[in-house]
């Protein structure tokens, strides 16, 4: 069997990866020249690191991010909602990391050459469309300088190709633009003092106002972290046309995002001088689509943000794409069929992704903040006058046996 894989992005190289543990040819092909380290932070959940860590990556996870100690909820004014102890200080087996996406990329390109060849990932390959009969699919590439397109044919083709999929269009072509929840994001990463021992997590405010603040790699200097932060700020309604394509690369606009840095307080990082020494700031909006009634048409299937871009809520964004890529490689190689592999794979992941997405248009764990802002606007001294600590851990907790995230754990699961 041969795989045709479109998009180098994290769920395309880490499919790679697996199809290739599982003994089942593959090739990527991805539109960009130069595959550049872009991006600034994302999390890979213990249920997530386990798929990876089964790859044999866990010390190039330990070289390029942080190991997560504690996670906090706090209001937009600083005061502590929630503490949630993560990876292995929350008895999981194995870590939770803070990353920079372009680097968990890189690592992850760096190990399919190694391991693939290195032909395994072809640049300057832009998908333009594709065609399949009963013993295969072709796939027609153009090149961005206009030469001839290129047709590669294969058993199946597997679409990783992100939130503006090629193979998505095609498939379902009156779908439309990214759904738009209304939130503008601004986001950078930069050498930062430590804080909360170097291993801390900050998420302050709900959906309409959220700072989010995290290290995802050491810093330059001793002392200091490459610490990722992020402004959410709610600019227009749910529902609305995006104000401009997402575009994870698109320089932000310093004067806007100003007018909105003293929305918040943290008792522990200076987040406005933090935003001030950034060098390159980013900006897009948050965006996802709803949830598809299929995935997998016959020798073709999408996977990752191709098939279920979501909030960036609960940190699933990227670990899904990666539980995306062990369903499908372990199906593949079960299966004979490889129509009956996809429609199997579609049947393992589609519910369940569905259900995140949706979740997370309602805030997804981070809930707990918008129900005590909801109650609190102006703050609190005392929690426990806002809202009962059950009604905080469920909403978490639920939140996690949906996304998977509450597996692999080996004490009590709502610690």
């Amino acid at each position: 069997m041969k795989v045709v894989i479109v998009g180098a992005g994290v769920g395309g190289l880490t499919a790679a990866l697996r199809l290739h543990h599982e003994g089942v040819e593959c090739v990527v092909h991805e539109q960009s020249e130069r595959i550049s380290e872009l991006g600034v932070g994302i999390n890979a959940l213990p249920h997530a690191v386990k798929e990876l860590a089964a790859l044999g990556l866990l010390d190039s996870l330990d070289e390029v991010g942080i190991r997560t100690r504690e996670l906090f909820y706090t209001h937009r004014l600083g005061q502590v909602i929630l503490r949630k102890p993560c990876g292995l200080d929350a008895g999981f087996t194995l870590p939770q990391f803070c990353l920079h996406r372009g680097r968990l990329q890189g690592m992850l390109l760096r190990a399919v050459r190694a391991r693939l060849g290195a032909d395994a990932v072809r640049t300057g390959h832009r998908l333009i469309g594709f065609d399949q009969d009963d013993s295969g699919v072709q796939a027609h590439f153009a090149d961005r300088h206009g030469g001839a397109p290129a047709t590669v044919r294969g058993d199946v083709l597997v679409a990783a190709d992100g939130i503006h999929s090629t193979v998505r269009s095609l498939l379902f072509p009156a779908e439309g633009p990214p759904r738009w929840n209304g939130v503008l994001m601004w986001r950078g990463a930069t050498d930062w003092p430590e804080f909360g021992g170097g291993r801390s997590m900050i998420v302050a405010g709900g959906t309409a106002a959220k700072l989010v603040v995290y290290p995802i790699a050491p810093g330059r200097s001793a002392g200091t972290r490459l610490t990722n932060w992020a402004i959410c700020i709610r600019t227009g309604r749910p529902g609305d046309p995006p104000p401009e394509r997402q575009d994870w690369a698109k320089p932000a606009d310093r004067a806007e995002l100003a007018r909105y840095v003293g929305r918040f307080r943290l008792p522990t990082v200076d987040h406005a001088a933090l935003v001030e020494a950034t060098e390159e700031i980013f900006e897009f909006p948050m965006c996802d689509r709803d949830p598809l009634p299929a995935w997998s048409h016959g020798r073709v299937t999408l996977l990752g943000d191709a098939a279920h871009p979501m909030y960036p809520m609960g940190s699933n964004g990227a670990g899904q794409a990666i539980l995306d890529a062990t369903s499908l490689a372990g199906h593949l190689a079960r299966h004979s069929d490889p129509t009956a592999a996809l429609r199997a794979y579609q049947d393992d992941r589609l519910a369940a992704t569905g259900e995140i997405v949706l979740r997370n248009r309602e805030g997804g764990p981070e809930n707990v903040i918008d129900e005590v802002e909801r109650r609190a606007p102006d703050g609190f001294s005392r929690l426990e006058d806002v809202i009962d600590a059950a009604e905080l851990e469920a909403v978490v907790t639920g939140y996690a046996q949906v996304s998977g995230a509450s597996q692999q754990q080996v004490n009590d699961p709502g610690r």
